[in-house]
């Protein structure tokens, strides 16, 4: 079964602009490569070096994105506005942030669509945490 698309995307069934950014918290590492930080040292007109420097971090052998505390959500990515719950890099994000969901639904859309459902309530926000076992 294909999906529809638009301009080579599939066509969404989610409104970002409703969410409270659970994409760009939930997940405590965005893994970015050099052309992530080449992308953010152009965008803030600094060196590869500082970029790496100013907003990644190691973790374990991955190269991620820093993060910060959140009013909402408790951690989140270092470029997440806490007030508007936008990106605030959104030209230069990540490529891993550029391909999500890269589907046409969104699970962390629906689970908020469905509580606020449920709850009657259009300003209820469930509190997510995703675990690994090992």
């Amino acid at each position: 079964m294909s999906k529809a698309t638009l301009n080579g995307r599939p066509q969404t069934s989610y409104d970002c602009s409703k969410c409270p950014a659970y994409c760009c918290a939930i997940y405590e590492r965005v893994q970015v490569g050099k052309r992530d930080i080449n992308r953010l040292a152009k965008h803030f007109g600094v060196t590869y070096e500082i970029a790496v420097l100013r907003y990644t971090r190691m973790y374990e052998d991955e190269r991620v994105l820093r993060r910060k505390a959140d009013p909402i959500l408790g951690q989140a990515c270092t470029f997440l506005h806490p007030q508007t719950r936008r990106c605030r890099i959104y030209e230069a994000r990540p490529e891993a942030c550029r391909n999500y969901p890269d589907a046409k639904r969104c699970v962390y859309y629906d689970m908020l669509q469905y509580e606020r459902e449920q709850q009657d309530d259009p300003d209820v926000l469930p509190l997510v945490k995703i675990t690994f076992r090992e």
